[in-house]
C-alpha cells in the first residue's frame, strides 16, 4: 500500500519578506505563509481604514494611527524572514516541500530597504500620533506651530 502525501508548497523567504514590508499592515505575509488568524489582521486593518473615513481629517484620526501596530509588526516580520538563515527558514516553514531555499543578496536588499522605509514610516507615524495626542489634550493651546 502506497502512502499518499499532499505536496507542501515551497514558500520563498524573499517573497514573504517583501509582502511583509509592503503589505504587512494588511497581513499579506500571513496569508502567504499560511498562518492562522491572518483574516483577523486583514479585518482589523480594513476596519480601521473604514473608521478613519468618518473623521474630517482621516490621517489624523485614532483609527488610522492604530494602523501603526500591524505596520510595525510587518516590518519586524520582514527583518525576521530576511535575516533568518535559509536552513532554519526551511525547517520551520518549508518542512516537507522537497526544495531548499537559496537566497543571496536579495534577502539583504529587502532587509536594508525595510530598515530605511520602515523607520521613516514609523518615525512619521509616531510624530503624527504625538501631535494628535498633544492637540487633543490641549497641551498646544495658544502655541503657534
Amino acid at each position: 500500500m502506497t502512502e499518499f502525501t499532499i505536496p507542501v508548497p515551497h514558500r520563498s523567504k524573499v517573497a514573504a519578506a517583501w509582502l511583509a514590508c509592503l503589505f504587512g499592515v494588511f497581513g499579506a505575509h500571513w496569508w502567504y505563509m499560511g498562518r492562522r488568524w491572518a483574516w483577523a489582521v486583514t479585518a482589523f486593518s480594513v476596519a480601521m481604514i473604514v473608521l478613519a473615513q468618518l473623521y474630517p481629517v482621516w490621517w489624523d484620526s485614532p483609527p488610522f494611527l492604530l494602523l501603526l501596530i500591524p505596520a510595525t509588526a510587518g516590518y519586524i516580520d520582514t527583518l525576521i524572514y530576511a535575516l533568518t538563515p535559509d536552513e532554519k527558514f526551511d525547517a520551520r516553514y518549508n518542512r516537507g516541500s522537497r526544495q531548499e531555499t537559496k537566497t543571496g543578496w536579495d534577502a539583504v536588499i529587502v532587509a536594508i530597504f525595510t530598515t530605511l522605509f520602515g523607520s521613516t514610516v514609523l518615525m512619521a507615524g509616531i510624530a503624527v500620533t504625538v501631535m494628535h495626542v498633544y492637540t487633543a489634550m490641549g497641551w498646544l493651546d495658544g502655541l503657534a506651530y
